[in-house]
């Protein structure tokens, strides 16, 4: 799978804001390719990315240019200051309009490089407790498109509470996903990647206007929701999303 160019959503002396396609990682070892070392080339500094995204993953990714960046993020991220939202597709299994996963997560003892969602409490490999709050935009029969808010930071979060709600990611085959979605036409609509893209960032930072800023969906994730009898628009949600409760 080949990845589009990385562009630069906001850049100012404190922070760099990048859309990250899909295709290429975060970071990465071995100096092999990754976003850090794009965005790190671009500024001809070390950058302190404070937020990463799968592979597969799409969207926006912040990098801390300075330790006084790095610590403002950190205090923004106790306080509630920093919050995204991601839109998702996902099958079609939640009843409910809106509601909060809350169950912990952990490694997955048969695999280290995935993760399980597990009771909070359970004993198990780097337990952690994790939040997701979750809004279903619009519901079609083979799949539904959600707004999904992370409270916590955990790998793989939002993948693995959609698959332990009943609803794994459509493309998320590691976690249950399905590649492939066939319509009662006979028709099949092909998911190459996680269907999952961070979409919004909001940003308290002290003495500065609040940092906000969007990422419509990309090409990808819209043809597969048309292509499901989906509404593009739906993916836009209405208004600015509600701040962390």
């Amino acid at each position: 799978m080949s990845a589009d160019a990385p562009w630069i959503v906001h850049e100012d002396s404190e922070l760099l804001v990048v859309h990250k396609p899909c295709g290429i990682p975060t970071t990465a070892p071995g100096g092999r390719p990754c976003l850090t070392a794009w965005a790190e080339a671009h500024r001809g500094t070390q950058l302190h990315p404070t937020s990463r995204l799968d592979a597969e993953v799409t969207g926006l990714v912040t990098f801390a240019i300075t330790k006084r960046a790095i610590q403002g993020l950190l205090a923004a991220r106790r306080t509630g200051g920093y919050r995204r939202g991601y839109l998702a597709l996902a099958t079609p299994a939640i009843g409910e309009d809106e509601g909060e996963w809350t169950r912990s997560i952990a490694i997955d003892p048969r695999d280290r490089r995935l993760r399980v969602a597990v009771d909070p409490g359970a004993r198990g490999q780097r337990v952690q407790a994790a939040r997701t709050l979750f809004e279903v935009l619009s519901r079609r029969p083979l799949a539904h498109a959600l707004w999904l808010r992370p409270q916590t930071g955990r790998t793989h979060q939002l993948r693995v509470h959609a698959a332990d709600a009943g609803a794994p990611l459509l493309g998320d085959v590691r976690y249950g996903g399905p590649g492939r979605v066939a319509q009662e036409d006979g028709r099949v609509v092909r998911c190459a990647r996680v269907m999952l893209h961070c979409a919004w960032l909001h940003l308290a930072r002290p003495g500065v206007e609040p940092l906000e800023l969007r990422a419509p969906a990309p090409g990808d994730l819209r043809q597969v929701w048309a292509a499901l009898g989906g509404d593009p628009a739906s993916l836009e949600p209405a208004a600015d999303p509600a701040p962390q409760r």
